[in-house]
């Protein structure tokens, strides 16, 4: 039982640190191409995982949706890839882009997944395909600072925008009360299966 609980938390940290990496340099790289050098300076444009561990958000957040629900489902992201969006071409426009970027790279990085799974039958593959469902899906909730907000925010017109985003300090809070009240599997779940759908893997049940 200690093995297979060990094999189990070791399987989902290589899939969190793997998959949050992929979703960050994403928005890093756009972000660099639409005209922002921030975190290529501040040194986030890197497959390095440690460069990119948030406290909240890849060891707490994983931690309690692990325990809670005995390692069948796990969640969680690193911390964001500062960008500047005043240096950005197009400031409101490019910022729906860079946010975007995240949850496009973990659905392509799904699919790259799902090959490895249809030729190995390894499951962790398997896990790894819903964990980068799961990512993309919690990035698109509208709170600060997730990426769905970045979306709404690149939408909104000034002065709306700035203020919308102050809630960020906040972020981890709301998120918190989504999770002890079961909306944050309201959401995520059926986001998952919806995705899951098109690339024809079992649907997720917890």
């Amino acid at each position: 039982m200690l093995i297979e609980t060990l094999t189990a938390i070791a399987a989902w940290v290589v899939i969190l640190l793997v998959t949050v990496t992929v979703h960050e340099v994403a928005h890093g790289a756009v972000a660099f191409i639409r005209g922002d050098q921030t975190a290529k300076m501040m040194g986030r444009l890197t497959l390095n995982p440690l460069k990119h561990i948030d406290l909240f958000w890849t060891v707490l957040l994983p931690a309690l949706l692990f325990i809670s629900t005995g390692g069948r489902f796990v969640i969680g992201m690193a911390k964001p890839v500062p960008v500047n969006f005043s240096n950005l071409y197009r400031p409101k426009l490019d910022m729906i882009l860079v946010a975007l970027a995240g949850p496009l790279a973990n659905i392509i990085f799904a699919q790259f997944l799902l090959l490895l799974f249809q030729i190995t039958h390894v499951s962790i593959f398997l896990l790894g395909i819903y964990f980068n469902l799961g990512l993309a899906v919690f990035n698109l909730i509208p709170i600060p600072p997730m990426d769905g907000s970045r979306i709404l925010a690149g939408i909104l017109p000034r002065p709306l925008d700035r203020e919308y985003l102050k809630l960020e300090p906040y972020g981890f809070l709301l998120v918190l009360f989504l999770y002890f009240t079961n909306l944050l599997y309201v959401w995520i779940i059926p986001g998952i299966n919806f995705l899951a759908s098109f690339l024809g893997v079992p649907r997720l049940h917890l």
